[in-house]
């Protein structure tokens, strides 16, 4: 589970701040896909951030679980992140040189210097390929994969530690809409499958049966949180 309790940030704007998250309190539970929406510029993106612990809000507290990630150091939150966020950018920003099953070996050895421990990732990492669809092109550089397929591999990428929290900005941003709706089909089974409490930005409601909740934020402010409608409503 992740938490945000009362969370604010602002930012410099010449002599006065700008407010990009306004006093902010959702949760993300274990095993449900939570969608944050709204217009642009309206502190989406800032929210996550702030979620995955990469810029430390004025006010208010992340927490991870019982962990206050709020309290933490440099070195200790990126630790965090390392072991118990999952992170899958707008863009997949995988490295062009490396092949997809290398991808999730370089992250999923961070950290882990033993041999035994390095054979468990490779394990791992053939595992989550083989979840996504793309054991038959583990040997495929990104300039070998379509778009929804860089996004796969970027989302298994993430899973390689096995976190407690996986954050999601704009998955679809890039894709046509077929694609899309299978990056955020597998969004939601593998949060529902592995009991990842997942935090989704999105600005295309046409996927709205991928989320179990939707927060919609404006002006940094939450205005509506709607939860899943029932599977045998009308």
């Amino acid at each position: 589970m992740i938490t945000l309790d009362d969370v604010t940030l602002t930012f410099p704007d010449g002599a006065t701040r700008t407010t990009a998250v306004d006093h902010v309190t959702l949760r993300a539970d274990a095993g449900l896909v939570t969608g944050i929406t709204g217009p642009s510029g309206s502190g989406k993106s800032s929210l996550l951030a702030v979620a995955a612990t990469l810029i430390r809000p004025d006010s208010g507290r992340v927490l991870i679980g019982d962990l206050d990630a709020t309290g933490l150091d440099r070195r200790a939150a990126a630790e965090l992140r390392r072991d118990r966020i999952g992170i899958v950018f707008q863009q997949s920003n995988l490295l062009p040189a490396l092949t997809a099953r290398e991808q999730l070996l370089v992250m999923g050895r961070l950290g882990t210097t033993d041999r035994a421990g390095r054979a468990r990732i490779a394990a791992r990492a053939d595992d989550l390929l083989d979840t996504v669809g793309l054991t038959a092109h583990a040997d495929r550089r990104p300039a070998q994969l379509s778009g929804g397929q860089r996004q796969r591999v970027a989302i298994a990428r993430a899973l390689v530690h096995d976190p407690d929290v996986l954050l999601v900005d704009e998955p679809t941003s890039a894709l046509d809409q077929e694609r899309g709706a299978a990056v955020m089909d597998l969004v939601h089974r593998l949060t529902h499958e592995r009991g990842t409490a997942t935090l989704l930005v999105t600005h295309d409601l046409v996927h709205r049966a991928a989320l179990d909740a939707l927060v919609t934020v404006v002006d940094g402010a939450v205005t509506r949180i709607e939860q899943a409608a029932p599977a045998n409503a009308a």
